[in-house]
């Protein structure tokens, strides 16, 4: 039977990977942006999503006790071994297909970190207060870009639509609670997801509503993330995002 240190390593670990594999997916926006202003902002919030990887993986570091870094985390374990909802691991698209995605993941983490700065954790408390401002304004920029594109052109329309229907069998997994997860939340350490779905249904159904879009419908909602197994993107993203790491490791800069 698992230990409370166990269970929030595991739990540290799992929200450090969300946060590490969709800092890499904004950032390859970096340069690539449809204007400039926008190309800043979502650098900008790939940025935040490292800061937050990296305040994650150095707690459970500490909470493992094997010496490892915040680095081996992030770089030296296979794909089998992050444990990221399988949304934050979809390629970026087109410009809606990336803003769904914020849309929401975003709002999702508004929620999420909401409840979490009442972890009877101190550090998870901690870094989710610094977090939720963060978030705050990633969903605010979100919603707004749905909206624009949903009641803009046609063209803008019928892509925004398009991506909010493919990403939508993705969302379902972000509200699975494992054993870990129900172990934390019963401890008053961790968060009761399923609790936060009639919150961030009703956010999305408003945006998208307000957008003149229709909000999508799925009979069958991906799942996998949690144990390691997740789609074929994700092995792709790890052979670039590791390479310098596996080529010279232990590099001195």
């Amino acid at each position: 039977m698992k230990d409370t240190k166990q269970l929030t390593y595991e739990y540290a670990l799992h929200l450090g990977d969300n946060a590490w594999v969709l800092s890499h997916r904004l950032a390859e926006w970096c340069s690539n942006g449809p204007i400039l202003e926008e190309d800043l902002a979502i650098t900008n919030f790939a940025l935040d999503l490292i800061g937050r990887a990296q305040g994650l993986y150095r707690y459970a570091a500490e909470l493992e006790g094997k010496g490892r870094t915040e680095d081996d985390l992030a770089y030296r374990r296979n794909e089998r071994q992050y444990y990221n909802n399988l949304l934050t691991e979809v390629p970026n698209g087109n410009f809606a297909t990336t803003m769904a995605r914020q849309l929401y993941m975003s709002t999702f983490e508004y929620y999420f970190y909401s409840a979490l700065m009442n972890s009877k954790d101190e550090t998870l408390a901690a870094l989710a207060a610094k977090t939720l401002k963060e978030v705050k304004y990633h969903m605010a920029h979100a919603s707004d870009w749905v909206v624009r594109l949903g009641d803009g052109t046609a063209e803008s329309h019928y892509k925004m639509q398009e991506a909010l229907n493919d990403l939508w069998m993705y969302t379902g997994e972000l509200f699975e609670m494992n054993e870990t997860d129900a172990a934390l939340a019963e401890q008053g350490i961790g968060v009761d997801l399923a609790k936060l779905y009639p919150e961030w249904q009703q956010r999305i159904t408003e945006v998208i509503t307000n957008a003149t879009l229709t909000l999508p419908y799925a009979e069958y909602m991906q799942t996998g993330g949690r144990k390691g197994v997740h789609t074929e993107h994700l092995g792709h993203m790890l052979c670039e995002m590791q390479y310098l790491q596996r080529a010279y490791p232990d590099a001195k800069w």
